[in-house]
């Protein structure tokens, strides 16, 4: 007698999308991230300004907090998952070509958004902070230490140290806005679960 075809296990109702090292990167990151816009804005609107007062000590936390924003990721760098998500996040395919001219067009249909693990927003977001983080560094760099560059230089990092920063404001908010009308997504780096089914929807080319 032929042994009975053993049924398929049934498919979990969650995956993983991220382990400890890429949530605690991203955790560190936006922590010294708020700081640095909220220490920013103490120093330029003159509201805030007044309400916190002491601005050599907000001057020296801000800073700081910038000095070390790069910090996070540096350390990451010794997590395998971490940098097999970073090679993720710097490969663009022609699937994301698609994503993001259904994006240009307002066209939220998920069958034309296909994406793998990240969507190609989320690909042009992480390449754009983390190159305007690299500019802003630079930029502060030479401002906190004016004495190694001559005038044009700091007055030319001023300028754009203050209108990126407004920039990366902006973004940032917009970033923050889209993580709060996404709760599954915000669970993914909050706990590293997701659901089967929102990664289907949201990311039908990854397979966890």
């Amino acid at each position: 007698m032929s042994p009975r075809a053993e049924a398929p296990a049934p498919e979990a109702a969650e995956v993983r999308r991220f382990g400890p090292s890429q949530r605690w990167v991203h955790r560190g990151t936006a922590a010294l991230m708020g700081v640095c816009v909220a220490t920013a804005a103490c120093l330029y609107v003159p509201q805030l300004a007044e309400l916190v007062g002491r601005r050599e000590l907000v001057v020296r936390v801000h800073e700081f907090a910038g000095a070390a924003l790069p910090l996070p990721v540096l350390l990451g760098l010794a997590s395998r998952a971490f940098r097999v998500d970073l090679r993720l996040l710097n490969r663009f395919g022609p699937h994301d070509r698609v994503w993001l001219r259904a994006a240009l067009r307002r066209d939220r249909r998920p069958q034309s958004r296909p994406a793998g693990k990240f969507n190609a927003g989320q690909k042009v977001y992480a390449s754009w902070i983390a190159g305007a983080t690299l500019v802003m560094l630079g930029t502060g760099l030479l401002m906190w230490f004016t004495h190694l560059t001559p005038l044009v230089w700091r007055t030319g990092a001023t300028f754009v140290h203050d209108w990126l920063a407004l920039t990366v404001g902006i973004v940032l908010a917009g970033h923050v806005g889209m993580a709060v009308a996404d709760p599954e997504a915000r669970r993914g780096l909050r706990t590293g679960r997701v659901s089967r089914a929102w990664a289907r929807t949201e990311h039908p080319l990854w397979r966890p």
